[in-house]
């Protein structure tokens, strides 16, 4: 565990990183209700919310948002691609470039974190690590970063492959992290 001068460091490091990538960034004290109200703050009026139960949090903390009705953890195919939010787990971050980490190949959360045009990622600041090259070390995060197949994601999709610059080509068009202290 950081101390938590240094995690506090991470935290405002990544979070300028993150906005900076086009990212709207939260930072909340640890607790369902506040985890729920950041959520469904960060999703407005969404009549359907993808949810992929996390692997690292405690799911008990997603209790509050998992009894709202529009939440869906077992989406149709139908109800995936016509779901304006999906929100996921994110089992790390990196400050130097406000990236999330997202396990790709855990239960549904690869799909619930590419189908909707607004992604929500939760992730723990103590989970936050100084650069990229920190999640391929066996002594970081207990080796999280060796054991899973996972993506960066830095801000919304986007590319300028065609010309100008176009958000949500390759997945969501919105990207929206809660930092949980």
């Amino acid at each position: 565990m950081q101390p938590a001068m240094a995690q506090s460091s991470l935290v405002e490091e990544f979070t300028a990183a993150a906005i900076q990538a086009v990212a709207t960034v939260q930072v909340i004290d640890r607790s369902p209700a506040n985890l729920c109200a950041a959520i469904l703050q960060a999703v407005g009026d969404a009549s359907r919310i993808l949810y992929a139960p996390p692997q690292e949090l405690p799911a008990s903390l997603f209790s509050e948002f998992a009894a709202d009705p529009r939440v869906r953890a077992d989406a149709t195919p139908e109800e995936v691609v016509n779901t304006a939010a999906g929100v996921t787990e994110a089992f790390a971050a990196v400050a130097s470039t406000g990236s999330v980490c997202i396990d790709v190949s855990f239960e549904r959360t690869g799909i619930v974190s590419l189908m909707a045009p607004l992604q929500v990622a939760v992730v723990a600041a103590e989970n936050i690590v100084p650069q990229p090259r920190d999640l391929f070390r066996a002594d970081v995060l207990d080796g999280r970063g060796l054991k899973r197949d996972f993506v960066f994601v830095t801000g919304p999709s986007a590319t300028a492959d065609m010309g100008p610059l176009v958000r949500g080509v390759h997945g969501p068009h919105k990207l929206h992290i809660i930092v949980l202290r």
